[in-house]
């Protein structure tokens, strides 16, 4: 039987005596329709009404503002810098709940890096990669390969704070989570100081920025939107350049592989924990 757009299921009947066979519901249960009065023959006792069922209880009031699950969304700057360790410093990160930033260029290995860092926690981890959220636009689609202009700094700016969003999500549910974005040092606004405003100050930058032949060697193996000139691939890279004498954490990962990279991110990220750098 179907019931009228709109209109709620009625609530499940208590189960009738042994012999009762469920037939259509009588005109005064039609739903989305008045009640119709029925006979009662002389002294019969009037019919109980069931109980109304949990499942279509009206809940009282609004529903609470930004929460996620059970559990609410803290405003503000949700992440608050990791307590540094009261004994020697940790040799990995493995039981700390941590958001990282990985930057580099286009080619460095940043995706491939923070997955593999993210699976081999102790701790439930989360990868958030910035490509992936901004490919979500189909219609209108700012491609990389056709160059900077004010529909990609759009498209940019809502994959950010997406995954800002996300990465707050994931904390106030006590996951870590890593982002990887091409952050660069002359935009200071848009990049670090924008993750800050989105994550939080205690977000943890890590700069992965392996030479440029490298760079252009795993760019070259890349496939689609994802792959860019060469040309462009060396402007970005010496961009990148500007990183060194920021104050954070380097890695140059030209001759390590991904598991290596991974196990040195570990490092400085619990040095980073020990003393986190000033940005």
């Amino acid at each position: 039987m179907q019931h009228a757009v709109g209109v709620p299921l009625p609530p499940p009947h208590p189960p009738g005596p042994v012999g009762h066979v469920a037939g259509p519901p009588s005109p005064a249960h039609r739903p989305g329709g008045p009640p119709v009065a029925r006979a009662q023959h002389p002294g019969a006792p009037l019919p109980q009404q069931p109980p109304p069922s949990p499942l279509h209880a009206v809940p009282s009031g609004p529903p609470p503002r930004d929460t996620t699950g059970h559990i609410p969304l803290p405003p503000g700057g949700p992440v608050a810098a990791p307590l540094p360790p009261t004994g020697p410093a940790p040799a990995d990160t493995g039981a700390t709940t941590l958001a990282v930033l990985l930057i580099g260029p286009a080619g460095a290995g940043k995706t491939s890096v923070a997955r593999h860092w993210a699976s081999q926690r102790r701790v439930a981890t989360a990868h958030i990669s910035l490509d992936d959220v901004r490919e979500w636009v189909c219609s209108g689609f700012a491609d990389p390969q056709t160059g900077w202009n004010d529909q990609s700094e759009t498209q940019y700016r809502l994959a950010r704070r997406t995954c800002g969003f996300s990465a707050r999500n994931f904390l106030a549910n006590g996951i870590s989570c890593i982002i990887d974005d091409a952050v660069f040092p002359d935009r200071p606004v848009v990049g670090l100081g924008g993750w800050k405003r989105h994550v939080g100050p205690g977000l943890l930058p890590v700069v992965l920025l392996p030479g440029l032949e490298v760079v252009l060697e795993r760019n070259a193996r890349r496939t689609g939107n994802r792959r860019l000139s060469d040309e462009e691939v060396a402007a970005i890279h010496g961009r990148m350049a500007g990183w060194y004498g920021s104050g954070l954490p380097i890695i140059d990962n030209s001759g390590y592989d991904i598991p290596t990279t991974a196990r040195v991110l570990d490092d400085v990220l619990a040095r980073s924990i020990a003393s986190p750098p000033t940005w």
